[in-house]
């Protein structure tokens, strides 16, 4: 799943510009997913008075809204954008005005002023109002998504990719460096998203249907623990898939 953010001030062009870059994404076969971070601190998708509202009121920690085409899913609570990634499954998720993620950026800007205080080492490309008026600042190339929707489609399928891992700096590095510098690196064009070990992942761990990201060493130390009791029985060959479900919820 590839994911990147389109970030910037109220105004700039990110929604419109946004919205072009799906149409041609879909246009190109891709199935696409968004996250829309709002900044408003009263926002709240229920209302008052409404039946969910009263739900969530009288203490339901999760609140679920099901129409004939729509389903609406309320958590109470701020969700980390890594543990709502989990729920998607595209080949690409735009975020709007995501910016805590290690993951390419696009600034959509007005102005100078708009793209200085959002400028980073994740910055990829910059478009919004201001493509009208530049090719390029600060080395960075600019690319007008609405005029030039094909162009900037074009850029993203060359240089965005695969979501990195979030792990803590300190906790993995197997690759030499934090996740947060080697997004930095990856952009740059100094290393590439292979350079990740967490690509050549061989298990997995979901613990009711999410999956938890586990550091080299412990993928390691689970895998030959796992390979060492099941080798031992009948049935088991190498080098073939070995699939175990522990059902915790199973009455005896």
């Amino acid at each position: 799943m590839k994911v990147f953010s389109v970030i910037g001030f109220t105004k700039s062009g990110k929604t419109t510009t946004i919205e072009a870059i799906i149409k041609e994404l879909k246009r190109r076969n891709y199935s696409v997913g968004t996250v829309k971070d709002i900044h408003y601190r009263d926002f709240a998708m229920d209302s008052e008075g409404k039946n969910t509202y009263r739900h969530k009121e009288a203490g339901s920690e999760l609140v679920t809204a099901r129409g004939l085409y729509e389903t609406d899913i309320l958590y109470q609570y701020k969700m980390d954008i890594h543990d709502i990634l989990r729920h998607y499954d595209h080949d690409y998720v735009i975020l709007e005005g995501v910016e805590e993620i290690n993951a390419p950026k696009i600034i959509a800007a007005k102005d100078i002023d708009g793209i200085e205080k959002k400028l980073d080492e994740t910055v990829c490309l910059i478009s919004g109002r201001i493509s009208t008026e530049m090719l390029s600042y600060k080395g960075i190339e600019v690319i007008n998504g609405v005029e030039e929707t094909e162009k900037i489609v074009d850029f993203i399928e060359k240089n965005v990719f695969e979501l990195l891992p979030n792990f803590e700096p300190d906790c993995c590095r197997m690759c030499g460096y934090d996740c947060e510098t080697l997004c930095k690196m990856i952009i740059k064009g100094e290393k590439k998203r292979s350079d990740c070990i967490f690509s050549s992942e061989k298990i997995q761990l979901f613990i009711d249907n999410k999956e938890i990201q586990m550091v080299p060493f412990v993928q390691k130390i689970l895998t030959n623990a796992i390979t060492g009791v099941v080798s031992e029985l009948n049935g088991y060959k190498k080098d073939h898939n070995v699939k175990i479900e522990i059902n915790k919820n199973q009455k005896s």
